[in-house]
């Protein structure tokens, strides 16, 4: 069974400097309940078109993605770009795995323990799911650059040990810390690098229409949405993106290579 497998095991890609392992939303969640959470820490990342952008501009982000234990697909152009170069991402965005653990596995009584997103978020969340052990700790604005700030959220998840570790700030900062929590080596569980997914899991915000979900098109519509706070997410790091995704299928397509790094 996928599940069982070591990370080791899994299938993967490598794509316009990303690492994907080519797994279903089911296939996902089968690999991370399947992890002894007495494990040492490890992380969950969920590439998209931005990860590529920093990837190719932040080492410690780079190197944390590279290490990751399970790094599955979270964008449906990336989706498209691969079926272009022959290969097959499969999608398993972050937002769709995390809702899936909640509403399936995830139990009322279960430790769970979460880095960042507001009191209010948090509320929302344990009332919605009657949740009567989840830790939370909300680290100062641009944590990561804060030395005190990361040893005191790495000494919270040590003190409140779960299967699985929300880290709720976004890339890069995300992957960031979670490198940092393994390099300290006393953690153990699964830091899952989610961004914004708890605001989508409690409703706050409305999903795009169907047909723009299908069709890729979700950026857009969040752009639309918010376009003081995504505007160089979409317009500078996405183009930078599918740039390197282009030239990505494009070497794949004419090398005949499984894989391009």
């Amino acid at each position: 069974m996928l599940g069982s497998e070591s990370a080791a095991a899994l299938p993967v890609f490598h794509f316009a400097g990303l690492r994907i392992n080519p797994l279903t939303v089911d296939q996902t969640i089968a690999a991370l309940t399947a992890r002894d959470p007495a494990a040492p820490f490890a992380t969950y990342t969920t590439p998209n078109i931005e990860h590529i952008y920093h990837r190719h501009r932040n080492a410690e982000f780079d190197q944390a993605c590279e290490s990751s234990f399970l790094s599955t697909n979270d964008s449906r152009i990336l989706h498209r770009f691969g079926k272009l170069a022959g290969l097959e991402f499969q999608f398993a965005p972050g937002a769709y795995v995390v809702d899936r653990l909640f509403r399936q596995t995830i139990r009322p009584d279960d430790a769970l323990c979460v880095i960042g997103g507001d009191q209010d978020l948090m509320d929302r969340v344990r009332t919605q799911f009657g949740l009567k052990q989840l830790a939370h700790h909300v680290p100062p604005m641009g944590m990561i650059r804060n030395d005190d700030a990361v040893r005191a959220a790495i000494d919270f998840i040590v003190a409140h040990p779960s299967r699985y570790v929300f880290i709720a700030m976004g890339p890069p900062q995300s992957e960031q810390f979670c490198r940092r929590v393994i390099a300290d080596g006393r953690a153990t569980g699964i830091g899952l690098c989610i961004g914004s997914s708890f605001t989508v899991l409690t409703g706050q915000i409305n999903p795009a229409p169907a047909w723009m979900e299908k069709s890729g098109m979700v950026w857009l519509y969040r752009l639309i949405k918010e376009p003081s706070r995504l505007w160089r997410r979409y317009l500078v790091r996405g183009v930078y993106g599918v740039g390197r995704c282009v030239g990505a299928a494009l070497a794949v397509r004419l090398g005949g290579g499984q894989s391009v790094a």
